[in-house]
């Protein structure tokens, strides 16, 4: 029960017993008064019975009431000594709390604080009194500058002020249950302190991992200020700009940067002053390449970054040099290559292409298919045209006529140039006139036919080629991400150069074959010396093709790098000896002397790497000097030998010396024929050498002669010569009445080794392939002595497999001579673990001769 409620139950009670008293006070004087008179007794004493019991009654609650109000009295009394004590506590509560405390009541005015609420306010020198309200609070702290600042707490009932003294407070607020307001004011001066230090030490620590961050970057990194400083940096960015270390770790202003004529600085802050991300290269101080990009910040200042793309410009280079080899393949192929993209536009056509329709060499680039067609010429081209462009390769043959106004049958390629999305993008065209192939005889018919199927093969590794090249140029434009896609996609387009060279090599080297074969059964067969001299020049002409051919193959396979060093052990003597053999003949056809000094040792290295440069060395020798002597020889040095041609020619200016050795590169001359040749065959000593690892030394005098040396090291002696190549022994034994058997798919090779074989006496049978032969021979009633194979054949036939079931069929060991146009190491060594013979074509008929007599001998002496 409350005290107001107490209080108001007294007063009732005491309200009712003063009634009371008043009706006994009455009740009394009536019953006096009404004795006096008479009345009638017992209606009196009746009457006062009944007042007697009622005032019984009366005074009966009474009593009650007196003794429940002494009873309220003493609980009031214990009530207020709760709530006295209940008061006091709450004040110590409140005193012993660590917080400021206000308690406010529904009209929002102080009925409680404590005495640290007191304190807040003591340097204002202001008194804070119960009743206040709280916007006077609030007033007083704007007016007395006790509160600097006003942050939102996270927490939406909280707030917190920085006071004057530069104190940290947080403000709770509370509301009652009867509506009042309870607010906390809570010190976190401590904790802002330590926020603010835990801040400070990870921004300290973030600074330091940023700064590691960017001293380990590989590009040179500053970043500039709004106001112009120089605020972060690292040491590639030093070396890159040559700027003096001490004078960035004083802060300077960006522009001071400049006093020491810093142009890539200057091209930065330039950039910088537009506003905008710029990129540009520039020329360090040590002359590499480097690219600055400058990139502006939304809040002002620059972050520049200076990245050293040096070694990106040299494979840029590399990848230039690849599309001038391109371009010189593309250039000197027999045959029209374009390729036009989807709108039918030329992007690419090579010196043929132009020629044929009587353009420049750039007029077509970018103009579209009508700038060479007519309206009509495109409707017939047009069905072809559509099935490229939907990625489907067309071959077709159609009359064309040239810038000259001829009419010549062409056979056209269109090949489909596939995108990654695996969508055509545009195609290639090649186009080759085969009009004397049309016109020539009926039995020539297969082989035009065969030529369409490889010159088709061609045109799709060309496309392959194309495609790369055309990949690498546009990506070169995302060098700084992809540098090392890059470089692996330069070796591949070199590879694949090396494939054309040589897939290319393998079509001329075929026909080139045929020609060699007629040529040598021709000059046979000619008795008129005027004849025979025309034959011999004939020959000269297919010895100088080959020469030519071999010499651009090989030059493209050792800037590829394919070509590997099959280091062995081999006697020095029979390698000069064959050389000696060899130049002796063509020294003295230029009226030259020639001399050789043999060596009988034993040396380490590739024979025929090592013989083709002797043979360039030779072959300068005999082509620079007009007249006197050439020396070949060898000298020991140590565990090395110097292998030394001397010649007494034209000699070398000392500023030429190096230069001999690039591409292309020859010395003016006088002399007829010295004209001949690329200027590849020092070039192609020097890279060989270094396959090889061998060391090249060139001492010479202009007027007075050349010294080529190679140093070659000593050897373990060999005991098992090979009995391939220049090696052979030549056999006196002829070939008449052998029997030999040849397997090949290209009819006119069959042709010209009938011709050739049938004039040293020998019984040939020829075959297109196995199934061919097994149809014109009996392989159990057989004294075949040679089995002659072409190593491609059709059907992904191999000449090998194709001697493998001769040999199977005939139950029998047969002496096997592989032909092929395919020069690789592998091919050789898995010819000659077979025990098998290899000739590379062209095939020369001397070296053809020899060798099959050695083998129809072996033959014989094995029947025995």
């Amino acid at each position: 029960m409350s005290d107001q409620t107490l209080q108001e139950r007294i007063s009732q009670l005491e309200y009712e017993n003063n009634k009371l008293k008043k009706i006994n006070a009455v009740l009394i004087e009536r019953v006096e008064a009404g004795g006096c008179q008479g009345a009638n007794p017992y209606s009196a004493f009746e009457h006062s019975v009944i007042l007697a019991e009622q005032v019984r009654e009366r005074t009966d609650a009474l009593n009650r009431v007196l003794s429940e109000l002494k009873i309220s009295h003493r609980a009031l009394k214990k009530a207020n000594e709760i709530a006295a004590l209940a008061n006091q506590r709450l004040i110590d509560a409140i005193e012993s709390i660590s917080d400021a405390f206000v308690l406010f009541d529904q009209d929002r005015k102080i009925v409680l604080f404590n005495s640290k609420f007191s304190r807040v306010w003591a340097e204002t020198g202001l008194e804070i009194k119960t009743g206040i309200t709280i916007n006077d609070i609030n007033r007083l702290a704007r007016e007395s500058g006790l509160v600097r600042e006003e942050y939102p707490a996270t927490n939406s009932d909280s707030k917190v002020f920085r006071l004057r003294d530069s104190r940290w407070i947080q403000m709770s607020e509370r509301p009652t249950a009867e509506g009042g307001l309870v607010i906390l004011y809570t010190d976190i001066t401590a904790i802002k302190e330590r926020e603010m230090a835990d801040r400070e030490l990870a921004l300290a620590q973030k600074t330091k991992l940023l700064q590691n961050t960017v001293d380990n970057l590989s590009q040179g990194v500053v970043l500039v200020t709004p106001e112009g400083r120089v605020e972060l940096w690292n040491d590639r960015f030093l070396d890159l700009t040559g700027v003096d270390g001490a004078q960035v770790e004083a802060y300077p202003p960006f522009a001071a940067l400049m006093l020491d004529n810093h142009s890539i600085l200057q091209h930065a802050l330039t950039a910088a002053q537009q506003g905008e991300v710029l990129a540009s290269e520039q020329r360090g101080a040590n002359g590499q390449v480097i690219e600055v990009r400058t990139h502006p910040m939304p809040q002002g200042g620059f972050v520049n970054t200076y990245t050293d793309i040096t070694e990106r410009h040299r494979y840029a280079e590399s990848l230039r040099q690849s599309e001038q080899w391109i371009r010189l393949i593309t250039d000197n192929v027999p045959a029209l290559i374009a390729y036009l993209d989807q709108e039918l536009n030329y992007r690419f056509t090579n010196k043929v292409y132009n020629q044929w329709f009587g353009k420049g060499d750039t007029e077509l680039n970018g103009k579209d298919i009508f700038a060479v067609y007519t309206d009509a010429q495109y409707l017939e081209l047009k069905p072809y045209i559509d099935r490229a462009l939907s990625g489907e390769n067309v071959t077709f043959e159609a009359w064309q006529r040239n810038a000259l106004g001829e009419d010549r049958y062409m056979l056209k390629s269109y090949v489909a140039n596939i995108d990654n999305k695996g969508e055509p993008d545009g195609f290639f065209v090649m186009i080759r006139d085969i009009t004397e192939r049309r016109r020539s005889a009926e039995a020539l018919e297969l082989s035009h036919q065969l030529l369409e199927q490889r010159v088709e093969e061609r045109t799709s590794e060309l496309t392959e080629l194309n495609e790369q090249l055309r990949s690498e140029i546009q990506e070169r434009v995302e060098v700084e991400s992809r540098l090392l896609d890059a470089k692996m996609e330069a070796e591949q387009a070199n590879l694949s150069k090396t494939k054309f060279l040589a897939a290319v090599s393998h079509d001329l080297l075929q026909p080139l074959n045929a020609a060699r074969l007629f040529s040598g059964a021709l000059s046979e067969q000619i008795k008129d010396p005027r004849n025979c001299s025309l034959a011999q020049s004939v020959s000269n002409s297919l010895d100088d093709v080959e020469s030519l051919l071999r010499t651009l193959v090989d030059i493209s396979k050792l800037d590829a790098g394919v070509v590997t060093a099959d280091v062995i052990n081999f006697s020095l003597l029979d390698l000069m000896n064959t050389l000696s053999t060899e130049f002796q003949q063509l020294a003295i056809s230029e009226n030259l002397e020639f001399s050789a000094v043999n060596c009988n040792t034993t040396v380490r290295s590739d024979s025929q790497l090592l013989a083709r440069i002797l043979r360039n060395f030779l072959t300068n020798a005999i082509r620079y000097t007009p007249d006197g002597k050439i020396l070949f020889g060898c000298r020991r040095d140590g565990d090395d030998i110097w292998i030394e041609v001397h010649d007494t020619g034209v000699g070398i200016p000392e500023n030429k010396v190096q230069e001999i050795f690039q591409e292309f590169k020859r010395l003016p001359h006088q002399q007829s024929g010295c004209e001949k040749g690329l200027g590849l065959g020092l070039a192609i000593v020097d890279k060989i050498s270094r396959v090889l690892g061998h060391e090249i030394r060139v001492d010479s005098k202009e007027g007075k002669g050349s010294v080529f040396a190679v140093k070659v090291p000593k050897g373990e002696p060999a005991f098992s010569p090979e009995l391939t190549g220049p090696n052979q022994p030549v056999f006196s034994k002829g070939l008449e009445q052998a029997n030999i058997w040849l397997i090949d798919n290209d009819e006119s090779i069959c042709q010209g080794m009938a011709t050739l074989l049938e004039g040293w006496g020998c019984n040939l049978i020829t075959a297109l392939s196995f199934d061919d032969l097994a149809t014109k021979v009996r392989f159990d009633d057989s004294d075949v002595n040679v089995l002659i194979a072409d190593y491609h054949l059709d059907n992904d036939e191999t000449g090998i497999d194709a001697a493998r079931e001769v040999i199977k069929h005939l139950n029998r060991p047969l002496p096997v001579l592989m032909i092929t146009a395919n020069y690789s190491k592998e091919l050789n060594q898995e010819i000659r673990d077979l025990g098998f013979m290899l000739l590379n074509k062209p095939v020369k008929p001397l070296k053809l001769k020899t060798t099959l007599i050695h083998l129809v001998e072996q033959s014989n002496t094995a029947y025995c």
